[in-house]
Order: C-alpha cells, then structure tokens, then sequence
C-alpha cells in the first residue's frame, strides 16, 4: 500500500478537473479559476514532473453559447454542446498557459480508442511524445464522434483509463468535496473524512454516492470505480479538493489532503500481469541468441535486426510471442508493426526501414515498456 511520504517520488501525474471546478455553478465555462490551476502545473514540470489534464467544462460552455439553462438528455444535443463548448475551452487553456511559456495539446478520446490495440499505441505514444516535449496535453472524451455504447460516462473513468494509457504514477482526481468521508457530510455533521484507503476496501462501496452539482455526470461512486480502474496498471489515487490553496504542490508534498486510494499492486506488477495474462497471443518472433539475451539478461527493448522468423496474421498493437530459438516462450508484448511490415524489416537495423517500409513508426519492434519475461 502506497503511502503519503512516497508521493513526492512520483513524477508522472493525470489530473483530472470537474465540471464544478471550472464553471460558475453550472453556468458556463469560467476561464479565471485558470491561473491558479496553470501556476501549480507550471511549477510541477519546472520540478521535472510530467502532467496529462483531464478536463471537464466542454457541455457547461456549449450549454452558455447556445443559451441553454438545462443539460441536455438527447445524445446528439449532447455532443453538439460538447463540440460548441470545447471550442472555448481549449482556447482558454492554451492562451493561459502561453502566459507561462509553455503550450498545450488538444486529445479527444473515445472508449473505442482505448480498446482498439492499434489506436491504444497511437494514443500512448503521441502522449508520450508530448510529456517529453513539454507540452501539457488537455484531454476530453471525443463526444462528437461516441455513442451510447461507447462514452466513457464521465470524466473520472476517462482520467482513470489515460493513467492506464501512460502508466501515471498518480491519479489526482478534483473535486468541489474535501475528499471521500464514512458517511454523506451533507447530512451527517458528524461523518469523518477517510484519509487512506486500499482500492479494494469494501467500505468504499458503502460510502460512496452521486453528482452533487447535477451538472458532471461524476459523483464519489465515479471516483471510486476510476481508482480502481488505475489501480489495475498500479496507479494510486488521490481525490482532493479542487479549491484549496495550491492542493497539487500539497498532494505532491505528501500533505494529508483528500483521499489516497492504493493500488493492490505495484505499477510494473501491475502491468505486466495485464500483457502476460489478459490479451490473447495473436503471432509469434523467433529471435536469435543475442536478442533473446538483450531480453532476457539486460532489459533490452526487441529490435527488428534480431528477429529470424515471423509467424501469425497480427496487427501493431497485438501480442506476440517471443520465442527463441528452440522454440521456448521468452516473452510477451504489443508490437510495433504488423505481420507483413514485420516479416519484411527482420533481421535489419531500424536505419532501414523508411528505406524498406516507406516509413518509420518506431525504432523497436517491441518496446521493453510494453514487454514482459515468462
């Protein structure tokens, strides 16, 4: 179980903002609670930390522009709000952080995104890309383009599924709540706010509840599925309020704010129990005896140029097998490139394969990220 005193260790951080947070109750988007927010992200990545935002307010906004007083319940009015508000919440976000030098990125996801494994390594490594460029990454569900069955639901479970994406080490999740208590403290004066937890702590279940605002689809039930959720790549979870002083330096600092959510497992377990067991193997690598040592002894990523044989009708972003040359299982990971892109650039050096393919996705066949020893 993580605790308070390991959080300043953590670096890689989703923070996902409310919808209560960032409008005037309900009432459209309110672009001055920004600054606060931009100065303590600002001064997170001075530090060296990387950040993803998850952000709310798109719908609140759209809501505003179009003069309507009611959430709509039509999906296509949804999304159409969605769509009209998202216009002026990443202008806001971009023009307040430019104020910092620094830039931010617009991400629309879908569930759909996620589950589709290609798309899944698309998303991870543009993400990536833009952690390693500096640039905060301003993350919402891609409501123009979902439906039914594939909306998130809320902005928490979308938080919840990005740590998974980018293997966070900390989910802080904002709230207009001081964190998650035993009982309602909108009704009970004496209800007593739980400062640490494990995810899988059966009295999360009992105390959690709705929406208080009405205008998020979230509420402390939301809250507790998404930890869990993260928790599955070993992500831990902290719900915090969202309109206390610097609450991210504090969270980061290891105060006792909010509520910490533990992971069962720690986040490398974590994952690599999900590639090992939970995705069917879909082809198989035969490697030669320097790459199955680069695997097995050193840690290294697999390298096209160490592959003999390529077997099985697989897509990039598949499991595969990894075998030596016995024939024995070494590992698993997601590829890089499908079977035919595979079979072409085996046995050659990553220099080659714009030459050979035309183009270059990434220089390892598997990343070591995204591989795991048997």
């Amino acid at each position: 179980m993580i605790s308070r005193d390991r959080l300043p260790q953590t670096r890689r951080w989703v923070v996902k903002i409310g919808s209560a947070l960032l409008t005037r109750d309900g009432q459209g988007f309110d672009s001055t609670v920004l600054s606060p927010w931009a100065d303590q992200v600002a001064e997170f990545l001075r530090r060296g930390g990387k950040l993803v935002l998850v952000s709310s307010g798109a719908v609140a906004e759209g809501m505003t522009r179009m003069g309507w007083t009611r959430r709509p319940r039509i999906l296509h009015e949804l999304q159409a709000a969605a769509a009209i508000g998202q216009m002026g919440l990443i202008r806001a976000y971009e023009a307040c952080f430019q104020k910092r030098g620094l830039h931010t990125a617009q991400i629309l996801l879908t569930r759909d995104d996620l589950a589709n494994r290609e798309r899944y390594l698309n998303a991870r490594s543009t993400l990536l890309a833009l952690l390693r460029l500096r640039v905060i990454p301003v993350v919402n569900e891609n409501d123009t383009v979902a439906t039914d069955e594939l909306r998130f639901g809320d902005n928490d479970t979308l938080a919840a599924l990005v740590a998974n994406l980018i293997e966070a080490d900390l989910l802080i999740l904002l709230t207009d709540q001081d964190g998650l208590f035993d009982r309602d403290p909108r009704f009970d004066a004496s209800a007593r706010l739980i400062s640490e937890a494990r995810v899988d702590d059966p009295r999360l279940d009992a105390v959690a509840g709705g929406s208080v605002s009405g205008f998020g689809r979230g509420g402390m039930v939301t809250k507790v599925r998404a930890a869990r959720l993260a928790a599955r790549s070993g992500t831990a979870t902290v719900i915090a309020p969202g309109k206390g002083d610097g609450v991210l330096q504090r969270v980061g600092a290891g105060e006792r704010v909010g509520t910490l959510l533990s992971p069962v497992q720690e986040s490398q377990a974590a994952r690599k129990r999900w590639l090992a067991g939970q995705l069917q193997v879909r082809g198989k690598l035969t490697l030669d005896a320097g790459a199955a040592s680069a695997l097995q002894r050193r840690g290294k990523s697999l390298l096209a140029v160490g592959v003999k044989d390529v077997q099985g009708a697989f897509h990039r972003g598949d499991v595969v097998a990894c075998l030596d040359e016995q024939g024995r299982e070494l590992a698993r990971g997601l590829v890089n490139y499908d079977a035919l892109e595979s079979s072409r650039i085996k046995g050659q050096p990553s220099s080659r394969f714009q030459e050979i393919l035309g183009y270059l996705d990434d220089e390892e066949l598997i990343h070591r990220d995204n591989l795991v020893l048997l």
